[in-house]
């Protein structure tokens, strides 16, 4: 093990619970109130003037207020990292990390809101009412096929971007990977053929931006197999896969779907047979990104393919969202964005990959979540490809 992975099996239960204690957040004030008139300009009298413009004015909030820069972190806990449906007071302790790490990578200020229902349309009836709060909204731990749906109708009642991030974060840094990947192998990903195993948020989103990216062929896996046209048990959204991905029509399960495979890309939680890796394309790329527990452990993947990442910070390559999401939502902020585009998704994974062109190799196919230069380069290019798409202002 390296010494981050001993010093993180290191940390003890007691400061854990310390760590979260009365909960990670807070409200800081921008401007110090030390006397009466700092209290006369931030409160009243002074704050009846600015509300009286913004009663005239609606723009105006967007100067005068935070809520253009605020990100709601919006879970209903139904699919809560590792742990499944542990409902929405359970969700709050990760909602809450999730917006330290907005505040930490993007500069972000956000607030988790936790919602006690499950039912699409009222957490869209929600967060309408709560629109004039904030400036967007980052979708957390929502089960699916749920998640689709919900994303969808808030796309459409919004006039902010939204995005799930365990569908579309993962996709981003999954891309970036694999780019960063085959520059390390000095091939090209239009030549690939990727296998996907797992057909929830973060598997069809994964499967929709490599074929967005160019990739050959994608097969998707669910917990019966191969996801093809001969399957009468597919629901809307897998029928959708069918369409675009398995081009050569394969039947079967894991063992099929991998022979001559160059990628396998793990999104399930469920454990692999780690011979089966063996059949794969020579210099085979494993992501094996369960968590905490990768379907088959990197040491053991790396004696049958050339690259292995997974979604651990104690082996090399980790695949990780905060790669992805501060920037994204930073650049679309900035650009005044009204929605994120496929475009925009595209452009963060080409930033990500970026940043460690200088450096790479095969423990280092993406940078390290903690590179300062991450952030600001994939909110850079997230703004201007907004721009590009016409989708600011």
């Amino acid at each position: 093990m390296t010494d981050q992975a001993s010093t993180v099996a290191a940390v003890t239960d007691a400061e854990i619970f310390t760590g979260h204690e009365g909960g990670k957040l807070s409200v800081a004030a921008t401007r110090p109130i030390s006397d009466p008139r700092d209290l006369s300009i931030a409160y009243t009298p002074g704050v009846a003037k600015v509300s009286r413009a913004i009663a005239e004015d609606a723009a105006k909030a967007k100067r005068y207020t935070w809520a253009d820069r605020l990100v709601a972190v919006v879970s209903d806990g139904t699919a809560v990292l590792g742990l499944g449906d542990i409902g929405a007071s359970a969700s709050l302790p990760v909602m809450e990390g999730k917006s330290v790490l907005f505040k930490t990578f993007g500069g972000l200020d956000s607030i988790p809101l936790v919602l006690d229902t499950t039912d699409v349309d009222e957490i869209v009836e929600t967060l309408v009412r709560l629109r004039p709060s904030f400036g967007a909204v980052n979708l957390e731990d929502i089960s699916a096929p749920r998640c689709f749906e919900l994303e969808d109708k808030l796309k459409e009642a919004l006039d902010c971007p939204v995005m799930h991030d365990d569908q579309h974060g993962t996709a981003i840094v999954t891309l970036a990977a694999l780019r960063g990947a085959n520059l390390v192998l000095d091939r090209d990903i239009a030549g690939e053929r990727v296998v996907v195993s797992g057909a929830g948020a973060a598997g069809v989103a994964c499967a929709k931006i490599l074929l967005a990216a160019g990739v050959a062929d994608v097969t998707v896996l669910d917990s019966r197999g191969i996801v093809h046209a001969g399957r009468d048990d597919l629901n809307p959204i897998k029928r959708q896969l069918v369409e675009t991905t398995n081009k050569a029509g394969l039947t079967g399960g894991l063992a099929e779907a991998l022979r001559g495979a160059d990628v396998f890309l793990g999104l399930s939680g469920a454990t692999i047979d780690p011979s089966l890796l063996s059949t794969m394309a020579d210099d085979s790329i494993v992501f094996a990104l369960s968590n905490p527990d990768p379907e088959v452990h990197p040491a053991v993947a790396a004696q049958h393919a050339a690259i292995v990442a997974t979604g651990r910070s104690d082996f090399p390559n980790q695949i990780n969202n905060v790669l992805a999401f501060p920037g994204v939502f930073r650049g679309a902020l900035d650009a005044g964005a009204r929605a994120i585009t496929e475009n925009m998704k595209l452009a963060a994974a080409d930033a990500i990959v970026a940043v460690a062109s200088d450096d790479l190799g095969r423990d280092r196919i993406v940078p390290s979540p903690l590179d300062p230069r991450v952030a600001p380069e994939v909110a850079a290019a997230v703004a201007k490809a907004a721009e590009q798409d016409g989708v600011t202002g």
